[in-house]
């Protein structure tokens, strides 16, 4: 048993009896070396930990923190529990905390990518500037190791770990930029020379932007942006708060979406990341929000799921409070083409790189307003023939996954970079029959 479970335990057992209790010690080791002008400029770390106790009294619930493990420190974390238990209202969907169970068995966790130094992101930052051959870099490689100890008065118990390590970077010509990302749960499975020269020839394809009318366009939309629609999707239409206030348009049981389209959330899936209990102690389940154009399920915390008579599939965040629980490691099943083959069927459309600064107008219906960056191409006759310059869209991203919309899936499913971060969506390429462009260069 590790100190961080033991010092769980120790929380617990100072709750005077009758009373709920539970204990979790998160420790984030984080460290960030950042590039600019193809010159590392900054390297900074950061290690936290976090003792959280909940309590629960007669439905009653209230929650206190510390940074400090001393003796008087954890005696005042419990009094000040106490203290809030005593005067908060009975909280009528309480459901207790989780009992003793099966964690999903997973081994996100790399040794080496935990004890990375600076030299070893510059490594990789090295490989990503010198791909450039001469073009502007910037971005960042970034490592970070979660513990995490849960204990409360029902047995349950579980401590585990996990790493990850991104990179994220631009080259730059004097007007265009290219991005690529990587992530994973090791840095040495980062390529830094294979992502460099992914953004360098992104960035060179770009250079000198042409207009376009804004309009429908066919599109083949890169990773990168099928990771935001699909992040957007989770949370506002698959997530249990919407369910529960009647927020959404998803109807278990229906086919709502094209039969191409699949998404899941599965921590225990080999190219996940993160760690299987969520952020109320409760174990991650795998839960098939569409299958075949389908809709099946929502993600729950403890709250939702109690609002709705069912169980917490463990998807309470750090954020749970305001926008409800959230897949966090979502799935967005590919297919069998190439973007090439993709290009090739199209007559006039666009190749779109990146989404950015994407924002919610309706989360009902999941209309989204943002802009693309980063790579925006014309597509004529089935080639790529020039770049454009960035456009503005608005678009319902439930509708755009409607059938006869998707017409193929990429064979290029990865870790993508989304609206809501780095980490949490695996994504291929899609081709859709229409995306509407509100805005152009000119307004």
């Amino acid at each position: 048993m590790s100190r961080f479970l033991e010092l769980c335990e120790e929380v617990v057992e100072r709750v005077p009896a009758g009373i709920e209790a539970q204990a979790n010690i998160r420790v984030t080791r984080k460290a960030l070396t950042r590039f600019a002008n193809s010159f590392i400029h900054q390297n900074v770390a950061e290690d936290s930990a976090v003792v959280t106790l909940d309590l629960a009294d007669g439905g009653r619930t209230a929650r206190a923190a510390t940074t400090l493990t001393d003796d008087a420190s954890i005696e005042r974390l419990v009094a000040a529990a106490l203290a809030a238990v005593a005067l908060n209202p009975v909280d009528e969907y309480w459901t207790g905390f989780a009992p003793p169970g099966e964690v999903p068995a997973v081994d996100h966790y790399d040794p080496a990518t935990a004890a990375a130094d600076p030299g070893d992101r510059a490594a990789v930052v090295a490989d990503f500037i010198g791909a450039g051959g001469g073009l502007s870099a910037a971005g960042f490689c970034d490592t970070t190791e979660e513990i995490l100890a849960v204990a409360n008065h029902l047995g349950f118990r579980f401590e585990g770990a996990a790493t990850s390590a991104v990179l994220d970077g631009i080259h730059q010509t004097p007007t265009s930029a290219g991005k690529a990302h990587r992530a994973s749960r090791s840095l040495a499975a980062l390529d830094g020379a294979s992502v460099g020269a992914e953004a360098a020839g992104i960035a060179r394809a770009a250079a000198g932007g042409v207009d376009v009318d804004p309009g429908s366009y066919e599109v083949v939309l890169r990773p990168n942006c099928v990771a935001t629609i699909g992040a957007f999707v989770g949370l506002y239409a698959f997530g249990g708060k919407a369910a529960s206030e009647g927020r959404t348009q998803v109807v278990v049981g229906e086919a709502q979406f094209d039969p191409k389209v699949s998404m899941r959330d599965d921590v225990a899936d080999s190219a996940a990341l993160g760690l299987p209990v969520d952020w109320e102690g409760n174990p991650k389940l795998p839960v098939d929000l569409i299958v075949d154009g389908v809709s099946r399920g929502f993600v729950h915390d403890r709250r939702t799921a109690a609002q709705m008579k069912l169980s917490s599939t463990g998807h309470g965040w750090e954020f749970s409070t305001w926008f409800g629980p959230a897949p966090t490691n979502l799935f967005i099943g590919g297919g069998d083409r190439s973007e090439e083959e993709m290009t090739a069927s199209i007559e006039r459309g666009l190749l779109v790189t990146e989404f950015n600064y994407c924002r919610i107008l309706d989360p009902t219906t999941l209309y989204v307003t943002g802009l693309t960056r980063n790579g925006t191409f014309l597509i004529e006759e089935g080639k790529v023939t020039r770049p454009v310059s960035n456009l503005r869209f608005t678009e319902s991203f439930f509708e755009t996954l409607r059938e006869g919309n998707v017409l193929a899936m990429g064979n290029d499913p990865r870790l993508a970079d989304s609206e809501y971060g780095p980490r949490m969506v695996h994504a291929p390429t899609m081709h859709l029959a229409a995306w509407n462009f509100t805005g152009g260069a000119r307004g």
